[in-house]
């Protein structure tokens, strides 16, 4: 049977560019690829869905954005974490990992 892959969660994506620039600064393309690459493909991230939210978490404060060089010799907006950004990837991380053991713990659950 064929994976079509994973929908990302709502409110999942925010976690998913933060904890990707928790390795440093990258631009755009570089974020989406990393997730992709780091989960093996499950998950893909649109440029429909990255470019707001990048937009509205460098709004928010949570990373910063400056212009440069990519590898390819392009023009590129880099992004890096600020230092709120971290304190919210650590509570997002906190609160997405609970959630995740919650589920798991149903799934595994018997039937009453």
């Amino acid at each position: 049977m064929e994976n079509p892959g994973l929908d990302l969660v709502r409110g999942t994506l925010d976690l998913l560019i933060l904890k990707t620039l928790t390795w440093g600064a990258q631009h755009g393309y570089a974020i989406a690829s990393a997730i992709k690459e780091s989960t093996e493909g499950a998950l893909l991230v649109e440029e429909g869905a990255l470019y707001p939210a990048l937009y509205r978490m460098e709004a928010r404060g949570w990373i910063e954005a400056e212009w440069g060089v990519s590898s390819n010799n392009r023009r590129a907006k880099y992004y890096r974490l600020t230092a709120d950004g971290r304190a919210r990837f650590r509570s997002e991380a906190k609160t997405w990992n609970a959630y995740a053991a919650a589920v798991g713990k149903l799934l595994a659950a018997d039937a009453r």
